[in-house]
């Protein structure tokens, strides 16, 4: 598999990387993963890096974004942060990403079985978790609508789903600038679930 080149960044569409992203997550999912000279890649990624991606992701261990979407070295900009929130931190990273470095594609990556997302549910407090789990507090209060208790696997998983959504609106409304590079095309800000016993994303 070729490394990411400037060019290549150029001439992909927002549609299409979003493509190479689900055809990677089959591959993953599937066990028939591309075949990748990593230490070639580290050689000719040291001159430079195109990714066409940047994901925001949760710090899980399962949830390590080039195996799941069988991308290889210089591919992907990862912004990993427990429960995949926001704070101006993560908005500069993103806006380093798709502003500087030329990123199309912001996917918020969530996942299933969520260790930060179920101690949100269950009103952990603890030192500086307690700040961070209080940005899932507006997922948490949503899914309180249609269940009467939110710790139950099925209303932790769709706290997490609602919690992508919510970071989805945050970057729109907090970053000027990607929001206008969205408007204008240039980028496409998405979600997506990550299932940790299928191997398998979906898209939001």
């Amino acid at each position: 598999m070729d490394t990411q080149t400037r060019e290549k960044q150029y001439q992909l569409t927002p549609r299409e990387i979003k493509q190479l992203l689900i055809e990677g997550n089959q591959r993953f999912a599937s066990g028939e993963m591309m075949e990748r000279d990593l230490l070639e890649q580290v050689k000719q990624t040291s001159v430079g890096q195109f990714p066409h991606t940047i994901v925001l992701g949760c710090i899980d261990s399962r949830a390590t974004t080039e195996q799941i979407f069988d991308q290889g070295i210089g591919d992907v900009f990862n912004a990993r942060i427990a429960g995949n929130v926001v704070n101006k931190d993560v908005l500069g990273s993103i806006e380093f990403a798709c502003k500087v470095a030329g990123s199309k594609l912001v996917l918020v990556l969530g996942h299933t079985k969520c260790g930060a997302v179920t101690s949100a549910c269950n009103g952990v407090k603890l030192g500086h978790i307690t700040h961070l789990l209080g940005k899932i507090d507006p997922a948490i209060e949503k899914v309180k609508q249609k269940f009467d208790d939110v710790t139950t696997p099925a209303a932790v998983n769709l706290v997490s789903q609602e919690n992508v959504l919510n970071s989805i609106q945050e970057i729109k409304e907090k970053s000027p600038i990607l929001k206008g590079l969205e408007e204008n095309g240039r980028i496409k800000i998405i979600g997506g679930m990550y299932d940790v016993e299928t191997g398998l994303v979906e898209f939001l």
